[in-house]
């Protein structure tokens, strides 16, 4: 038998496919007897999937330390439009948990989490959580996830869906997760002018052709920037870089443009279409977090790289 952690996160466990639950089998997975779909436990952890496309992540979120309490609780409340004062009890789905950050803060703020990645980020997120029962993590598609729909109070993911081959395909799948009444909070990579865009894509093709050292050698080269006053206010509006005050954050930011294989950008109105077609109501354009007003300014005009289109919606109850 799995031991008592893995039982407990297979007890959740269902077939995306609608067959029912998923079983231990003495092959040691949980899988479907209708259609085969399975999960091995590996580390601690239920994997569905391998990273493939997403290996940066596993790369990225396991080799740096990127929790930083007061500004995660902070980025956490502004990209959910949720006080984490307000989570106690709740059914949680950090739906791209990445490294765990925002699964911890949701744990310790009283929500029973569960935390899904397709990368192997959730091992990172397994150890920043070693010590919150409350808060659990499987690798898994998040297009085929192996929960029972419409059964969490909220489910936010946050700058994850646009690293997928099909944005759309991904939120639809996480969208059916919400409970009628319940809260989804998506943040997406928001589309820059057609002149930005055009940068970005020859600097990402660029950076698909480097080695991973070569990789790492440029992005610390760009992190490097972020830090010189001139150059983090003008020149990463024509080549993003991170200008993030801590260098390790940085360099993790900037790290995280470059690398993906995939990355989608998206408008307010598209990501208000998906809600609206996905039976939300009550749905609110989160603001970013900083206030300055030449920056709001910018980021009305879709003229920071990096910046988000950020939307908090209420599933309906009919």
């Amino acid at each position: 038998m799995p031991d008592a952690v893995e039982h407990e996160t297979g007890d959740l466990l269902v077939c995306p496919d609608g067959h029912g639950r998923l079983l231990w089998g003495d092959s040691g997975a949980w899988s479907c007897d209708a259609c085969g779909y399975s999960g091995l436990e590996r580390g601690g952890i239920v994997r569905f999937v391998e990273q493939a496309h997403l290996q940066s992540f596993g790369t990225q979120w396991n080799r740096f330390d990127v929790v930083r309490d007061d500004e995660d609780r902070r980025v956490f409340e502004v990209k959910t439009g949720v006080s984490l004062d307000d989570l106690t009890g709740l059914r949680v789905l950090d739906a791209g948990c990445g490294g765990g950050r925002y699964s911890r803060l949701a744990a310790l703020a009283g929500a029973e989490v569960i935390g899904a990645d397709q990368s192997t980020a959730v091992e990172k997120a397994v150890e920043v959580c070693r010590d919150l029962p409350a808060a659990r993590f499987l690798q898994a598609d998040l297009k085929r996830l192996p929960l029972e729909a419409a059964s969490f109070d909220l489910v936010f993911s946050i700058g994850v869906m646009h690293h997928d081959r099909d944005t759309r395909a991904v939120f639809d799948a996480v969208a059916r997760m919400v409970r009628p009444g319940g809260r989804l909070a998506v943040w997406l990579y928001r589309r820059n002018t057609w002149w930005q865009e055009w940068i970005n894509d020859r600097m990402r093709r660029r950076a698909a052709g480097m080695s991973d050292e070569q990789l790492e050698r440029s992005c610390r080269r760009l992190a490097w920037w972020g830090g010189v006053p001139v150059l983090k206010r003008v020149l990463n509006k024509l080549v993003n870089f991170s200008n993030h005050p801590d260098p390790e954050l940085r360099l993790c930011d900037t790290y995280d443009w470059y690398a993906p294989t995939y990355q989608h950008h998206h408008t307010t109105r598209e990501l208000e279409g998906w809600f609206e077609a996905a039976g939300f109501t009550d749905l609110k354009e989160l603001p970013p977090e900083k206030t300055g007003g030449g920056y709001r300014w910018a980021w009305r005009q879709n003229l920071i790289p990096g910046s988000g289109v950020n939307i908090v919606g209420t599933r309906s109850a009919d």
